[in-house]
């Protein structure tokens, strides 16, 4: 079973309703500095952690004294973008005493789905967390529209999730996990610790008497959303409580037994993400490979352009393509780390003549061996 002790790289989601103090409007430094407390003793034990935060905009609102209760979608960009600067200063604050740097990231909903964008997006999180700095990723409100808008940060925190080939993706919320009803109303309800299968019956809870758990935009159900797609990854999802009496932050006292609810992955995180290339994206090219390179693939070696000796198709940046042997046969598939007419310019050459021929230093690899799931012989 995945858990705070266990996973290796832990998404952690903060909503506005956690990181602001609503008397002040300005960021609650206190609880931001048990959470980066808790975040920086993970680090120290050689765990890598993400955070998604909201902020920017109940920020915003008190820098430009916006003060209704609603706000328009243009009034909100322009509170998202007095904000942010706002959020990340006080995620700075917070870790500064620790050693540990922060870097802002703004997606939007077409980062975490166009290809191409999504692996520039990885490549981005996977050097920061190498590096050793957390990475705090919130929606790009500022030019987000609605079309293109998660909406909640939950979905966006299981994308970015799925994206890092996260373990675990925590949720903290303002209830200690899911219940068989509301447990504010209901002196019956019954807490679950452990979700196996997210079933209709899990679903009609996030619904119903559990709809309101939560202050952010969707409450429960967008929660049960969030941990179908880290499901779906391979990645475990816990939601406990963000606010805790006493002195201990939020994922210090769930790996002291308090209360949360633990949605269980069937795979791992990279079980998941080669199930997903080979069985879930249509091709859309293919590459011919020598036979030193085909038994380099079967070693679990990505693929180099010294050994490729042919490219079909009008493939792009991040698509699905196979990988045939010189007789036809496929043995792979994978994600392009070039465009068809940049592998094209570079087949057969070696890693280091890659940027002689195309003008600009790319990856070494036509296809990383992470982005690659053999399918054949």
């Amino acid at each position: 079973m995945t858990s705070l002790a266990s996973a290796k790289r832990i998404v952690v989601k903060v909503g506005s309703a956690l990181l602001v103090d609503w008397e002040t409007g300005a960021a609650d430094r206190a609880w931001l500095a048990g959470l980066a407390r808790d975040c920086a003793a993970r680090m120290a034990r050689g765990q890598q952690v993400l955070i998604v935060s909201s902020g920017s905009i109940a920020l915003g609102r008190r820098r430009l004294g916006l003060n209704r209760p609603t706000l328009d979608l243009g009034e909100k960009q322009a509170c998202a973008a007095a904000g942010q600067s706002l959020l990340m200063r006080a995620w700075e604050e917070a870790f500064e005493p620790h050693g540990i740097g922060c870097a802002q990231i703004l997606l939007t909903r077409d980062d975490t789905e166009v290809r191409r964008r999504w692996l520039n997006g990885r490549a981005t999180l996977e050097t920061l967390l190498r590096l050793g700095a957390v990475p705090v990723v919130n929606e790009n409100d500022t030019v987000v529209t609605e079309e293109i808008r998660y909406g909640d940060n939950d979905r966006l925190a299981a994308r970015v999730a799925q994206m890092i080939g996260a373990d675990l993706l925590v949720l903290l919320s303002d209830v200690d996990g899911l219940y068989t009803g509301d447990p504010r109303s209901n002196p019956d309800a019954r807490h679950i610790p452990v979700v196996a299968d997210i079933t209709p019956e899990i679903e009609a809870m996030a619904g119903g008497s559990n709809a309101s758990a939560g202050t952010g935009v969707g409450g429960m159900a967008t929660k049960i959303a969030a941990a179908r797609i880290a499901h779906g990854a391979g990645c475990a999802t816990l939601i406990t409580l963000g606010r805790r009496d006493g002195t201990a932050g939020p994922l210090d006292a769930v790996e002291a037994g308090a209360k949360a609810t633990l949605f269980e992955p069937h795979a791992t995180p990279a079980a998941a993400y080669k199930q997903w290339i080979a069985g879930s994206l249509a091709p859309q090219g293919s590459l011919t490979v020598d036979k030193g390179a085909a038994n380099a693939l079967r070693q679990g070696k990505s693929l180099l352009p010294a050994g490729v000796r042919a490219v079909e198709g009008a493939f792009g940046k991040g698509d699905a393509v196979l990988i045939r042997d010189e007789t036809g046969r496929e043995i792979a598939r994978g994600l392009a780390a070039y465009d068809a007419e940049e592998a094209r310019a570079i087949q057969g050459s070696r890693s280091d003549a890659i940027e002689a021929a195309l003008g600009y230093r790319g990856p070494d690899v036509l296809i990383h061996r992470d982005d690659m799931v053999l399918t054949g012989g």
